[in-house]
Order: C-alpha cells, then sequence, then structure tokens
C-alpha cells in the first residue's frame, strides 16, 4: 500500500518509473509507487513542466520556486527534495531559509521570484500588478514570469495529487537532507521511518 491506495498493477510504464528510480537513487520513491497508477500522465506532466520552462530557468531557479512554492503549500515531500537539490546549488542554510521563507542567502532577484512562489502557491486570485512589476525591477521578462507561473502551477497540481492521496516522504530522502533542512520542515506529511 502507498498512501492510502493499494499497489499499482504491474505495467511496462510502471516498471519503467521504477527503473529509473533504481538507476538514479537506489531505490523507488514513493511518489513513483502513487504515480505508477497512470504512468503515462506522469510522463506527460514532467513533459508539460519541461516544456513550460523551455530551458529558460536554471535548476537554482527552480528549485527556489519548487521550496518557496510547496512550503507555502505545506507539501513536506517536495520541499525536502528540491530542498536537496536548492542545498547542492546554494547550501544547506540557504534551502532552509527558503523553507521558512526568511530567504537569507538569495540574491534580491530570487527574493522575488521566491516571494512571488509563495503568493502564487498560498493565493493565486490575490497577486497583483505590483507583484509582476517587481518581478520585471528584478530583472525577469513577461516570458520569465510566465515561465515560472506555470512552473509553480505544474508542481502544485503534481504535490496536491501527492498530498491528497497521502504519500509521505521517503525515509532515505529524510535521512540524506541536511539537519537543518530537515529541521525548517515542519508542515506536511511526517517521512516514512526506515
Amino acid at each position: 500500500m502507498i498512501g492510502f491506495l493499494h499497489d499499482p498493477e504491474p505495467s511496462e510504464g510502471a516498471d519503467r518509473l521504477y527503473a529509473d528510480d533504481l538507476d538514479e537513487l537506489g531505490y523507488v520513491m514513493n511518489v513513483s509507487k502513487l504515480w505508477a497508477h497512470a504512468p503515462e500522465v506522469c510522463n506527460d506532466l514532467f513533459a508539460l513542466m519541461r516544456k513550460a520552462v523551455g530551458g529558460r530557468l536554471p535548476l537554482r531557479t527552480r528549485a527556489i520556486l519548487v521550496v518557496a512554492a510547496t512550503s507555502a503549500f505545506g507539501d513536506s515531500y517536495c520541499a525536502l527534495a528540491w530542498g536537496e537539490k536548492l542545498t547542492a546549488q546554494a547550501g544547506p542554510g540557504t534551502a532552509a531559509a527558503v523553507v521558512t521563507g526568511a530567504d537569507t542567502g538569495l540574491t534580491d532577484a530570487e527574493q522575488a521570484l521566491a516571494a512571488w512562489a509563495r503568493r502564487v502557491a498560498r493565493n493565486p486570485g490575490a497577486t497583483t500588478e505590483a507583484d509582476v512589476s517587481t518581478l520585471r525591477a528584478a530583472g525577469y521578462s513577461d516570458a520569465d514570469i510566465f515561465a515560472m507561473t506555470v512552473f509553480i502551477a505544474l508542481r502544485i497540481a503534481f504535490a496536491t495529487v501527492n498530498d491528497a492521496l497521502g504519500v509521505q516522504p521517503d525515509a532515505q530522502l529524510a535521512g540524506r537532507v541536511p539537519s537543518d533542512l530537515r529541521a525548517a520542515v515542519t508542515f506536511g506529511r511526517e517521512p516514512l521511518s526506515p
């Protein structure tokens, strides 16, 4: 059983999801077990995310967006997984600071995009033209702002499915992230025990 659902039926798509995880991580992620119920939907969603950013957002930018948005949204799994990626890009203190909203270690432009990600995650209907103007003043083009917003929305959609169906962060993931990052994630579902 994964989250609130029973294990998915075996399929070629599920096998590919599992094999990719094993190759990259050495274990199968809980989210992959969940999305193995519809591996083609998972593949299409991630292809759409890649298409949305179109090579315009570097990994550090994407990591800031995901960590800020999913922390504001209350999703522990993505906050930990992308917090680990942000740690590799900016250090554990910065990753933990983005989780908490302190944003120390980010440039002014990065702080603007983290604030945007939180606004979109918390209440997209409350964003204003002034918020977009702040992003423009930080050096982001309208095409960048559009790409960031689509990316945030799709990541939140992914997290919504995971959270609604009870998927807990992997014990392996929680065990390998820096302790200050792990301590900053005080929301969402607790990681599985090893």
